[in-house]
């Protein structure tokens, strides 16, 4: 990857509806070596997909909760099952297994308190092996991005 791949890479992440054109114009190239250097790093999973990014508050999804958790063994049986149940909640944007006094950290993003109990008392807290959970909210984002220095 050389210094025109990752400025490409830049121009993508800040917006990936410009035009091949626009962004030949911006890296002094040709559409077609664009066009190519783009296939070239979708090809080797630099690129993993294009989203488009909604604003949470807009779509009644504003209250975010951290929401650490433990099970009650650390058997790959447990860990394999309440990784493949988790991942089914929609509630939940992020899940990562970590190190420390838990187990998981879960990014839950919901209306509200209310649908945050919701949440808990119909669909996490019936999961198996979950031994524990401590919830965190966000009092306000000081940064959020998706992009990469690369």
């Amino acid at each position: 990857m050389d210094a025109t791949d990752k400025k490409l890479l830049e121009l993508l992440q800040s917006d990936t509806k410009k035009t091949t054109a626009a962004l030949a114009v911006k890296l002094n190239l040709s559409v077609t070596a664009v066009y190519e250097r783009i296939k070239k790093l979708e090809r080797e999973g630099i690129i993993d997909k294009y989203v488009a990014l909604l604003n949470r508050n807009k779509i009644n999804k504003g209250f975010v909760v951290f929401c650490h958790l433990k099970l009650l063994q650390h058997t790959k049986e447990f860990i394999n099952q309440f990784e493949k149940e988790v991942i089914k909640l929609n509630e939940v944007l992020e899940c990562f297994h970590v190190s420390g006094d838990y187990d998981y950290i879960l990014k839950v993003c919901v209306k509200d308190m209310e649908e945050y109990r919701e949440f808990m008392v119909t669909k996490l807290t019936t999961l198996q092996h979950i031994g524990s959970t401590h919830s965190t909210f966000m009092i306000g984002e000081v940064k959020n991005t998706t992009a990469f220095t690369v």
